[in-house]
């Protein structure tokens, strides 16, 4: 048995699965925290690798594509800090991490475990029921049913279509993504026969995200949703679009904007986040300064 025990978090392999442990450290992400311990066969392996640095390594684990339905959830757009697959090694430790990347790389090749993408989840997904509260409402998901509740902060006319309930049934596709400089972010359903175009900030079946502390969570909700739903190579290639699977079927883009009328939104909505007490006036400035300097 290969193990390697860090402030990050505990990794142990027994030659046939992987147990993820997040460490207890300040530094280790809310959304580590969150999922928790994860075990990931051997079979969901396309490898793993070890880099140096100065003063800390990083572990990484390399999933088969289409083996864990967070990952395709979340399309390879979870930052560092949020990826479960990475572990942060300090100096002395690196031997360790060494001994334990030949051990899993050893039981791949005597395994002869392939690196080609699988057609069926391996891992089971977030533990549900899970509840999150980020942005403009909060998502719950019981397992067959997905909860879209609005706060005070929701658009209004987005928050009159009142409390949504999403039969898993119903949903034909799921997209979690993290607010990105200037853009927001956003955890949106594509819910079947009701195809939309709307922003999320519009959309009654998406939750805007603006990039604080708890939008990584609804990554995990995206995930557990993802799990219950077909997996994208299971779909034959005949199905009508409006049946189609979360990777034949992405959510329209939004139209695209001129560059200086995008630039002219996010500084009203940056203005309507500070009336309503969501930004300081600190916050508030820095992110107008940052605008400005692109107009």
């Amino acid at each position: 048995m290969a193990e390697i025990l860090q402030k990050d978090g505990t990794w142990a392999f027994d030659g046939d699965a992987l147990r993820l442990t997040p460490g207890r450290d300040k530094n280790v992400s809310l959304l580590r925290r969150t999922l928790g311990e994860l075990i990931v066969p051997l079979g969901a392996l396309a490898g793993v690798s070890f880099e140096q640095g100065r003063k800390t390594g990083r572990l990484r684990l390399r999933l088969r594509d289409g083996a864990d339905p967070l990952l395709h959830a979340t399309g390879g757009r979870l930052a560092e800090p949020n990826d479960p697959y990475q572990l942060l090694v300090e100096s002395d430790r690196y031997g360790v991490a060494e001994y334990f990347v030949d051990e899993v790389r050893n039981a791949l090749l005597l395994d002869e475990v392939p690196a080609d993408p699988v057609d069926g989840y391996l891992l089971p997904g977030p533990s549900v029921p899970l509840s999150v509260s980020a942005g403009d409402g909060t998502a719950s998901f019981d397992g067959e049913r997905v909860r879209l509740e609005w706060n005070w902060k929701t658009e209004d006319a987005k928050a009159a279509a009142g409390v949504r309930a999403l039969p898993v049934a119903d949903i034909v596709g799921v997209e979690w993504q993290p607010a990105v400089g200037l853009e927001n972010g956003h955890l949106r359903f594509t819910v079947r026969h009701a195809p939309t175009k709307a922003p999320p900030k519009y959309d009654p079946n998406s939750v805007e995200l603006w990039g604080f502390k708890k939008d990584p969570l609804m990554a995990l909700v995206a995930a557990a949703v993802q799990a219950r739903l077909p997996h994208p190579a299971a779909v034959p290639a005949d199905v009508p679009p409006q049946d189609a699977s979360p990777r034949q079927l992405a959510p329209a883009a939004d139209p695209v904007e001129d560059g200086h009328d995008a630039l002219l939104r996010r500084l009203r909505e940056l203005g309507e986040l500070r009336s309503t007490g969501v930004l300081t006036d600190e916050e508030f400035t820095l992110a107008k300064q940052a605008i400005l300097k692109r107009m």
